[in-house]
Order: C-alpha cells, then structure tokens, then sequence
C-alpha cells in the first residue's frame, strides 16, 4: 500500500484513512493499540485477525526449550524424592 499523508488534529486526533481502515477491518468502536518503537508510532488493531495474527507470531516461540509439563513433573520429582528421604526411605 502506498504511504499516505494525514494531519493530527489540535485535540491530537488522527484520521485513518479509509482504505486503510478497510483493509485491516478496522470500523467504528474497533480497538486499537498504540506503542513506540523508537521514533515510530505503531497501531495495532484489536480485531479478531489481529489476535490471530499475534498468536501465529507466537507460535514456536518457547521451541527448543524444556515443555512446562516436563518441569513441572520433574520438580515434583525431586520434591518426593525429598519427602522420601525425610520419611527415611
């Protein structure tokens, strides 16, 4: 999509344009984020395409690494090992 100029208004309002707005399904009552990245301004729309585009993003995120499930087991592992050993076996 081609770069588009607007204008912030003196109540620091900013228009989306439409095609813009259209193409990210972006309407009236839509929510959106808004964070820095350096000297950027960033708008994340909270539609339902937008978390699941977040979630895809995610995906594969924690690979590689130890499950949750593994540790968990293994700290109650070594918290039974420890009972056992205080009751002597």
């Amino acid at each position: 999509m081609e770069e588009i100029i607007t204008t912030v208004s003196t109540k620091g309002q900013l228009v989306i344009p439409a095609a813009i707005r259209q193409a990210l399904g972006i309407g009236a009552g839509t929510r959106v984020a808004i964070r820095q990245e350096g000297s950027r301004v960033v708008i994340d729309p909270e539609t339902l395409a937008a978390k699941l585009r977040k979630i895809d993003e995610m995906c594969g995120y924690t690979a590689g690494g130890p499950s949750g499930t593994d540790i968990l087991l293994e700290d109650r592992r070594l918290e039974r090992e420890r009972e056992l050993r205080e009751e002597g076996w």
